[in-house]
């Protein structure tokens, strides 16, 4: 089973992607990790990353698609995987279906969670991240047991940047723009579902599991 999972950031991707790996038995792909574990093992594709990141500049589709096919092609992907943060763009969409139609395959379902953008701003302004080991927390739905303190580590905890109301508001913005675009691309080739993720996380993975089950 081959699947992406779209959502903007807050919308619990990495939640109902761990809910799947254990159901499934497949692998969650995030391209942040792949590019970086690229790097370190400075694979062919991970080399020519390295030379555009050390220079401040963005990565171009070809080398992370390239850094996909690389991690795709691993054992623990025969029987399939999630693209986590993977495809962003119209364009990244469109190389990646090229990408795996030259392999002859193709992504079974694309599911993108739903949240309201209110909804998106109390759950990332309530995060809260230990400065030393990176621990996450929410005041609300996973708060530490000494407030301001790591459970894991004993380190401070404080608030991102990006989890401030505005700066949340902004990233929504430019997503919903670029999720737009994709939402018209995969809804093309039938494998398009949507969820409503403003329930509980039981309620989201019931929906989720629906799907692949059907």
């Amino acid at each position: 089973m081959k699947l992406i999972l779209l959502g903007p950031p807050g919308a619990g991707k990495g939640t109902q992607a761990k809910y799947i790996t254990e159901k499934y038995s497949i692998p969650q792909i995030s391209t942040g990790d792949i590019l970086r574990q690229a790097i370190k093992e400075q694979s062919e594709m991970g080399k020519r990353a390295k030379s555009y990141m050390d220079s401040g500049s963005l990565v171009p589709d070809e080398i992370v698609i390239g850094i996909i096919n690389e991690r795709m092609a691993q054992g623990d992907c025969k029987d399939g995987y999630i693209l986590d943060g993977f495809p962003r763009t119209l364009a990244q969409a469109e190389a990646l279906s090229d990408s795996l139609q030259a392999y002859g395959g193709d992504i079974d379902f694309v599911i993108d969670l739903k949240v309201d953008p209110d909804q998106l701003v109390a759950r990332l302004t309530g995060r809260r991240v230990c400065r030393d080991c990176g621990q996450m927390f929410h005041v609300e739905y996973n708060p530490s047991k000494m407030m301001g303190q790591c459970d894991k580590c004993g380190g401070p905890l404080y608030q991102r940047d990006d989890d401030m109301p505005e700066t949340i508001l902004k990233r929504f913005e430019v997503y919903n723009q670029q999720a737009k675009a994709l939402e018209a691309y995969y809804s093309k080739t039938g494998r398009y579902k949507s969820v409503d993720a403003s329930g509980s996380l039981e309620d989201v993975r019931s929906a989720v599991l629906e799907i692949l089950d059907s």
